[in-house]
């Protein structure tokens, strides 16, 4: 018998099967989708398997496998198919596809590591009957009986809570014996007295539709922030493992998993895996091994758990579907809702995607009949929404005030003296943004991206936050050697040193990557705030949206306008829903929310709308422009960069692309560019961009596998196609 082999080199030079022969001691164990060691030139590296037969009819010699690596993962047919379609729709290698659904610890490269987990434990060797005689021997009690005596009367206890030389003792005696058994690294129990609260009536009539919807259906639950979207998902979750079926809920940020899966763990125990980036190598062996076991039949996780070998799915959620980390950048360039949708469909379940500010396309549809559309229009209990105040910083920088407007710092120094607390977003980590002399102008830049460094003052180092080069500031310009750095922007940890001159009683926590960098770091912030040992939470992004506080009664956003001057089709739906989610974080309880926004730009019309809580009124306003504009959800797009380390090489590939393109896309679609991409330079790389847009094309996808072709043998360019992009 004979396998076809997908091995492990993720070049589309080799993106192909390979064949090789099953030796006999394998030939009734291998199976479609196991991990397996072959042969390859001179080595010996991994592979899947991807299919076997019976006959081969070339007539030279084949190798045969070496071995299985490790029978338990095997991918199932649902997800030998869904790497096939994974590939067609990002134009990925093959095994890239599949590598991509694995977490770290099993990915197919040529690693031996072993991820088991393993607790020693002591037990008896020999009868009860003999042991109890052998204690009536005893005269004096002692560590050795006391131990013999608890084993007694439990059956095995844990090695590292006894003394060494009682153990050795014992077991030279042939007394006791050590044991080891694998556990997992997470383990949790079900919270029996969990308070679940009633349904509102728009709750419930959101369950009821999806509950009684046992075909594959995607919903759109549009509920604005606090209406109790969480909820809903929970109930729904109970009912489809009650229907004897398996859950997935994806959420957009490592933050959010604190609080919900502590949720999901008090309502459903040990029955839930997690799946997150801040998980260790082992954590995520184990929590896949218990998928792939059938031990858990809910998994909630971030954009990677679409990927869990889960079985016999009967409900799929995507928590703030609006996320832009539902999309990887980075190749296979997928969008965890396309493949939530495809597994939805593959397995005859609902999917819903959740949000208070849906994508303009996701909404499009349902206001079209292709989703579902489904509405929360109030707030779960008590809690009302907040008022939006608009702060005109051009007049407060009149009085000096360059972070803080006077308003903003009364609400603070008011909700503090209330025992409330507040929320303080910018959406810019470090000190610093630009650093530079006023004697001869030199600033400081990165070598590699031709950007300007990020000063970070605690470790006094000046970073790249797209490359990661990271180099020390010197006291005097390096360039003049004169005193005269000035530092210019600010980040959260500037914002932090001065609201702390202003305020210093403030007890103030931070919040961006640089303070959860370190594993546990987001759940340790978030406790600690939530148990009010702070009273201020600065941070970026992250802290805008699912976290759930009652006792934040102000929201203050220090630069409100910051990512509208940035030159995406996106920035005014990514601004609305970054305020729309803060503004959501105050007044969620019994008590009422304020919401500061300072701008520049106070006439702004996002802005308004932000204010006015009205999501409609931007969605209408936001839709006319992408019409006349001809960007999503009424034309699609494909991005293509050209990439090289050499601008003139990069620059004259693009032009030969774009040219190649206008002569043989159809006629309706439009082809813009070569342009230099928004970050042109890249780790030393240049970048040149070119957007298709496009309705109904036949060709397009021909087109594109065959320019994909063309550069897999160049060495001096590539050519990355992203196919629905969120960015150009």
């Amino acid at each position: 018998m004979y396998a076809e082999v997908l091995i492990e080199y993720p070049t589309k030079k080799i993106d192909k099967y390979f064949t090789y022969k099953i030796p006999d001691n394998l030939v009734n164990i291998l199976k479609p989708g196991m991990k397996v060691k072959v042969p390859f030139g001179s080595k010996i590296i991994n592979g899947f398997v991807m299919q076997i037969k019976d006959n081969f009819t070339d007539a030279y010699e084949l190798k045969e496998i070496v071995g299985v690596v490790d029978p338990e993962l095997i991918l199932n047919d649902e997800l030998l198919k869904l790497g096939l379609y994974l590939e067609e729709k990002t134009l990925c290698p093959k095994i890239s596809a599949y590598q991509t659904m694995l977490p770290a610890s099993l990915k197919i490269k040529d690693n031996d590591t072993n991820y088991t987990y393993y607790k020693t434990y002591l037990t008896l060797n020999k009868s009860k009957e003999e042991i109890e005689k052998y204690l009536k021997t005893i005269e004096k009690e002692n560590n050795q009986t006391l131990l013999l005596k608890t084993l007694l009367e439990e059956e095995k206890v844990l090695k590292k809570d006894y003394n060494s030389y009682t153990i050795k003792s014992l077991k030279e005696k042939e007394l006791i014996k050590e044991i080891k058994e694998q556990e997992y690294r997470i383990q949790k129990e079900k919270n029996n007295n969990v308070i679940k609260h009633k349904l509102n009536e728009e709750q419930e009539q959101a369950f009821e539709e999806i509950k009684n919807t046992p075909s594959f259906t995607t919903f759109l639950l549009e509920g604005i922030t606090g209406s109790g979207k969480t909820e809903v998902y929970l109930n729904l979750i109970e009912d489809t493992l009650k229907k004897g079926k398996t859950a997935i809920m994806l959420i957009p940020e490592i933050s959010l998993t604190v609080a919900l899966v502590n949720r999901f763990y008090e309502w459903f125990g040990s029955s839930v895996a997690i799946f997150h980036s801040a998980l260790s190598n082992g954590e995520k062996y184990d929590e896949y091994l218990k998928i792939i076991r059938g031990e858990v039949s809910v998994v909630v996780g971030t954009r990677s758990a679409i990927f869990v070998p889960l079985k016999n799915i009967g409900m799929i959620i995507i928590d703030e579907e609006h996320s832009d980390t539902f999309k990887q950048d980075n190749m296979p360039r997928y969008n965890a809702k396309d493949i939530a949708l495809k597994r939805g469909e593959y397995h005859n379940c609902p999917v819903v995607l959740g949000s208070a500010t849906p994508t303009l396309e996701v909404r499009a549809r349902a206001m079209k009949g292709v989703y579902k559309h489904l509405k929360l229009t109030k707030r779960a209990g008590e809690g009302t929404l907040p008022k939006v105040t608009i702060v005109d910083m051009v007049m407060e920088a009149k009085k000096r005030n360059f972070i803080f407007s006077d308003v903003l710092l009364e609400k603070l120094k008011e909700t503090l003296k209330r025992k409330e607390q507040a929320l303080l977003l910018l959406n810019r980590r470090g000190y610093s943004t630009i650093i530079n002399c006023s004697s001869c102008g030199f600033t400081y830049k990165c070598p590699n991206c031709d950007i300007t460094l990020t000063y970070h003052k605690s470790s006094n180092n000046l970073r790249c936050h797209y490359c990661g080069y990271t180099t020390s500031k010197d006291d005097k310009c390096p360039n003049c050697h004169e005193d005269g750095l000035n530092y210019l922007g600010m980040g959260t940890e500037k914002v932090m040193e001065e609201l702390l001159k202003i305020i210093p009683d403030a007890k103030v926590i931070r919040m961006d990557q640089d303070t959860t960098s370190k594993k546990g770091a987001h759940e340790k912030i978030i406790q600690s705030f939530r148990n009010h040992e702070y009273d201020i939470l600065l941070g970026t992004q992250m802290i805008s949206k699912g976290l759930d506080f009652p006792n934040v009664t102000l929201v203050g956003v220090i630069n409100a306008d910051s990512s509208l001057n940035i030159p995406d089709f996106r920035s005014n739906e990514k601004t609305f829903a970054l305020l729309y989610q803060a503004s959501g974080r105050a007044g969620r309880a019994n008590l009422k929310g304020e919401v500061i926004l300072q701008t520049y730009n106070p006439d702004n019309y996002v802005l308004s709308c932000v204010k006015e809580n009205n999501f409609n009124k931007f969605f209408a306003y936001e839709m006319n422009i992408r019409k006349i504009l001809k960007y999503p959800p009424y034309y699609y797009l494909v991005a293509l960069k050209i990439v090289s380390k050499d601008y003139n090489i990069a620059l004259e590939n693009a032009t030969k692309i774009v040219n190649y393109l206008k002569k043989n896309v159809s006629s309706s679609s439009i082809v813009l560019g070569p342009s230099t991409a928004s970050l042109f330079k890249f780790n030393n790389t240049y970048r040149f961009q070119i957007v298709i847009k496009y309705r109904f094309d036949d060709k397009l996808f021909k087109i594109l596998k065959y320019l994909d072709s063309i550069y897999l043998n160049e060495n001096k360019v590539n050519l990355e196609i992203d196919i629905d992009p969120l960015h150009i």
